[in-house]
């Protein structure tokens, strides 16, 4: 039988030799991945964890390991422009570079110990999985792809190859050379945009709010990759009127006023047990705010709210698509994404008939 690796050791296949970082005068190296920057001495580990400095390269300790893939719905992502009703075969690693007191994911993102990635699978294993599921698309999500760069990458080449696509669920936490890299490989993306305060980014999850702004305004002006935006409001934190106009207007100011714009609902968790749920008046007006600020696309999460689930027009105002939490209840669009009344163009990726996958969770073994 052969011994488990102790919490600190990964096992010898997923020691994968990982780019983007530099030799420094003093025989430490520095990550460049994300704007941490970190630097490392032989065996030292970087704050997201899965990234190590052994003998003077830089290893992902997390490479082919996985803690767990399901179908979902291309809704969960949260993305209600990018093939409604469609499947998606998602999966994380452990680990992350932002210390978010609220994490809704701690478990797996602030998870330090190797044996919570029961799952191994090589990049061609997970592409030929999606295949095999009817996925329309594999995510990375659960923790930041960004940590897992090199793995994600790799995946979505094979995925390519196999007709499948892919999706990033992100905090944007990442310095200019590798987001290139890495969103040349993506198809669609979900940006976490915390808040829209230096203060909250630096208080409550250990970063800074520039470099995810920075990347949003990347993706929507520089890439083909489509794009929603989340914000996850947190009752006291970041949900006043002021900074939900503000965050508003910028997206209509420096990204476009058809990005999506999801506000989720917060429950206790992590390091915030002690602050309430948020309410979903909170969430009706967050919306409220938003699309009087000239935001075309905004929806609510985590709460039922067939009208905050609902994809309207922005020509005439029709209903194009009704959901029910996942479910899709009714799909308008014409053959070519457009609205059969008034011919308006809907921003996104579309097909000619909704997917039926519904609300449904199916864990999948991939080995």
């Amino acid at each position: 039988m052969t011994k488990a690796p102790a919490a600190n050791q990964a096992p010898a296949e997923s020691r994968h030799q990982a780019r983007y970082f530099h030799g420094l005068p003093d025989g430490r190296i520095q990550c460049d991945l994300c704007p941490r920057d970190c630097k490392l001495a032989d065996g030292q580990r970087g704050l997201c964890f899965v990234r190590q400095n052994q003998g003077g390269q830089m290893i992902l300790t997390t490479y082919g390991r996985s803690s767990g893939f399901c179908l979902d719905p291309i809704e969960k992502k949260p993305l209600a422009h990018f093939y409604p009703g469609s499947s998606v075969l998602s999966f994380g690693t452990a680990g992350c570079n932002l210390s978010c007191k609220f994490c809704q994911n701690w478990d797996i993102s602030k998870s330090k110990q190797m044996d919570r990635l029961s799952d191994q699978a090589s990049p061609e294993q997970i592409a030929r999985a999606a295949v095999k599921q009817q996925a329309h698309s594999v995510a990375f999500t659960y923790n930041d792809p960004v940590i897992f760069a090199e793995y994600a990458m790799d995946t979505a080449d094979a995925c390519r190859q196999a007709g499948i696509k892919t999706v990033a669920v992100t905090a944007g936490y990442i310095h200019a050379a590798p987001r290139a890299d890495f969103y040349a490989k993506m198809d669609a993306a979900n940006v976490d945009l915390k808040g829209f305060t230096e203060q909250f980014y630096q208080k409550l999850t250990g970063s800074h709010l520039q470099p995810v702004l920075d990347t949003l305004k990347y993706l929507v002006h520089q890439t083909a990759v489509w794009t929603e935006v989340t914000t996850l409001l947190i009752p006291g934190f970041n949900d006043s009127e002021a900074e939900l106009t503000a965050l508003s207007e910028w997206i209509v100011r420096e990204l476009r006023p058809d990005v999506p714009l999801h506000f989720s609902a917060f429950h206790p968790d992590y390091k915030m047990m002690n602050v309430p749920p948020t309410r979903p008046e909170t969430l009706q007006k967050a919306r409220a705010i938003a699309r009087r600020c000239g935001l075309l696309h905004v929806y609510t999460g985590n709460v039922h709210d067939i009208d905050g689930d609902t994809t309207y027009c922005s020509g005439c105002g029709d209903p194009l698509i009704v959901r029910d939490y996942y479910q899709i209840l009714a799909y308008k669009l014409d053959d070519k994404g457009r609205c059969p009344r008034c011919q308006q163009q809907l921003a996104g990726h579309f097909a000619s008939q909704a997917g039926t996958f519904g609300r449904r969770r199916l864990p999948v073994r991939i080995t």
